[in-house]
């Protein structure tokens, strides 16, 4: 009869954990036991030894040798169970150390993200107030350089007045000529 493997994890922090368990004989052991003592295996093959103890009369009644072995299992069962509850709470720890890292990890970015919001808003008023100054004083905005509406300008970077009283094609109205 062979135990149902556990599914692997998924955390990285429980693989590491996992991979540390691994590597020590005593734990692997304990691990088994654990898993096996935990199925409906177990429970059966118990329910099929103390039926057989009893209908092939292994010993009479009050069964002192069953109850002797019996109970020598569940000391071991028991010490098994806390194995057991202390490495669900090893894993629990893992988690909780693992999840408090990351924690850290993104208050420490949203700490930086803050301090970045701060100096756009800092260079945003910076440069409200620049432009207010300048439209105050009469002063063109930088990098206007003279430029007005519907004018456009040419690859050398001269200005080339867009006409405005000339109908499309360069023609005069009317005429046909140019």
């Amino acid at each position: 009869m062979s135990a149902r493997s556990l599914p692997i994890p998924i955390n990285p922090a429980l693989l590491k954990h996992a991979e540390e368990r691994r590597k020590s004989l005593e734990n692997r052991i304990a691990d088994q036991v654990t898993r096996f003592a935990g199925s409906m295996q177990f429970v059966y093959l118990h329910v099929v030894w103390f039926a057989s103890w009893i209908i092939f009369r292994v010993e009479h009644y009050p069964y002192g040798l069953l109850t002797m072995i019996v109970s020598l299992e569940a000391i071991f069962l028991s010490t098994f169970v806390m194995i057991s509850q202390n490495r669900a709470d090893e894993k629990r720890q893992v988690l909780a150390d693992h999840q408090w890292q990351t924690v850290e990890e993104e208050d420490q970015q949203n700490q930086e993200l803050l301090e970045l919001s701060n100096q756009i808003l800092e260079l945003t008023k910076a440069i409200h107030q620049m432009a207010a100054a300048q439209s105050a004083s009469g002063a063109r905005p930088a990098g206007s350089e003279g430029a007005q509406p519907g004018s456009h300008r040419r690859a050398a970077g001269k200005r080339v007045d867009s006409p405005t009283t000339e109908p499309s094609g360069g023609l005069e109205p009317g005429t046909g000529r140019p």
